[in-house]
């Protein structure tokens, strides 16, 4: 992998993660449109930029982070929440991780879920139309726990980790802001555990050329991805979902049409 190839691949990271349109599927398919070599370092390097876009929910969210340390048994609460709806990810994660990674290199099935991805994104703001949850506050932990166990959805490459996670907060009566929100605040634990425990288990391989292009990913995601959060908020209160759905469908199509003309291999 080169520096450039790297420096794309971690845009794509930053703009995909947070968005309801899936980061893997689109890191996949960039690596492949690329040439780069389907190899251990490159799957690590996928997983590792995600550090990137874990920090800058943190920094964009720092006093929502920070405040509950101040706030006693009360302000925990919002830790204990995100422990238990990750609980969910962590345990079907460590079960199934051989299989999700056979999967990962599945061209194929990325297109056939974002395809199918899509045409849920396009009725779905018409399916949860009942939000009386607005604060982070009035989540219970059951709710939590349920937004939790949609996140797992996304394990299959080309699912939408924050697609599943918003729809599961909406399906659970959260607002869409607020459902986003939280699927960033979640976002958080989940992809630290699951970045923390490729690293752990790759990185004695890393060389010097590796870990430099780590860096770079990093910066370049966390960047980037600074931007996407802002603007999918403020998108999602205005328009929805919907041309997000169109998005996946056409996105979708276009790889099934690179796939059936040999371009891209399954």
């Amino acid at each position: 992998m080169t520096t450039i190839e790297a420096i794309i691949i971690a845009i794509v990271e930053g703009l995909t993660e947070f968005l309801p349109i899936s980061s893997t599927g689109h890191m996949i398919i960039a690596g492949k449109l690329l040439g780069v070599e389907d190899n251990d370092f490159t799957k690590l390097f996928t997983v590792g930029i995600q550090l990137g876009a874990i920090l800058a929910v943190v920094v964009l969210y720092w006093k929502k982070f920070m405040t509950p340390l101040t706030q006693g048994k009360k302000g925990w609460n919002f830790y204990l929440k995100l422990l238990v709806a990750v609980l969910p990810a962590l345990g079907l994660g460590f079960l199934l991780s051989d299989y999700i990674d056979t999967l990962l290199e599945s061209s194929l099935t990325v297109a056939i879920t974002m395809i199918l991805g899509g045409i849920v994104l396009l009725f779905i703001d018409n399916v949860f139309k009942d939000h009386p949850i607005t604060t982070e506050e009035q989540i219970s932990f059951p709710t939590a726990f349920k937004i939790g166990l949609w996140q797992c959805v996304a394990m299959i490459p080309g699912v939408s980790r924050s697609a599943a996670s918003i729809i599961g907060g909406m399906q659970q009566k959260l607002t869409r802001k607020l459902a986003a929100e939280f699927s960033f605040f979640l976002a958080v634990p989940t992809m630290a555990a699951a970045t923390g425990y490729k690293m752990l288990k790759g990185y004695k391989s890393l060389g010097a050329e590796d870990i430099k292009l780590f860096a770079i990913g990093n910066v370049v995601a966390f960047i980037v991805a600074m931007l996407a959060i802002k603007f999918f908020i403020g998108f999602l209160q205005k328009h929805g979902f919907r041309l997000f759905g169109y998005y996946r469908i056409i996105g979708g199509i276009v790889l099934l049409v690179l796939l059936a003309t040999g371009y891209l291999k399954s």
